[in-house]
């Protein structure tokens, strides 16, 4: 008899769990909101809808899944949001730890209770790009604090749109 859990080296296969590894297999229409996970908040992020620019929306407070559908609702609706892109923070070695494994849940619940296709992203460095981004844009601490998680998302969010792309160029030629 084999269990599921058996190997527990091997990371489980987002894909199995209805969410993709690859941005390039969404659905090819439609805005993309782009999550970035963190312990306290979640960075929101969403593209225009030919997904060329990706553009910080905001944060949410890290609370129940049930509340956090409900506030994503809204904004899935107003944008015509068709996916989503949840950012996988790996280690800088490329190696999975448990706010990956967490990240992985999230992307795998909020599939299932949004009914939208969900990919991962690597997202290493990201919290870092923003900080130093609006470091060089002037912000202030305080301001920057309030700008960071979102920031962050639109980073997530531009590389796996830039990926996107990339993949569409590569098809047509």
């Amino acid at each position: 008899m084999t269990s599921r859990h058996a190997d527990k080296g091997k990371q489980p296969s987002a894909e199995h769990a209805g969410v993709l590894d690859r941005p390039e297999s969404l659905p090819r229409s439609g805005a993309i909101l782009g999550i970035d996970p963190g312990s306290r908040n979640l960075g929101i992020a969403v593209s225009d809808p030919d997904r060329r620019v990706a553009s910080p929306l905001g944060r949410l407070r890290r609370r129940s899944l049930r509340v956090l559908v409900e506030d994503l609702r809204p904004i899935i609706r107003s944008r015509s949001v068709s996916a989503l892109i949840v950012g996988l923070p790996r280690n800088l070695s490329g190696e999975e730890g448990p706010s990956a494994q967490s990240a992985r849940a999230l992307a795998g619940n909020l599939a299932r209770a949004l009914a939208l296709p969900v990919a991962l992203w690597d997202e290493r460095l990201s919290t870092a790009a923003a900080e130093r981004a609006l470091l060089e844009d002037g912000v202030r601490r305080q301001r920057r604090s309030q700008l960071v998680d979102s920031v962050a998302a639109a980073y997530i969010l531009q590389g796996a749109l830039d990926r996107i792309a990339g993949a569409e160029d590569e098809s047509r030629t």
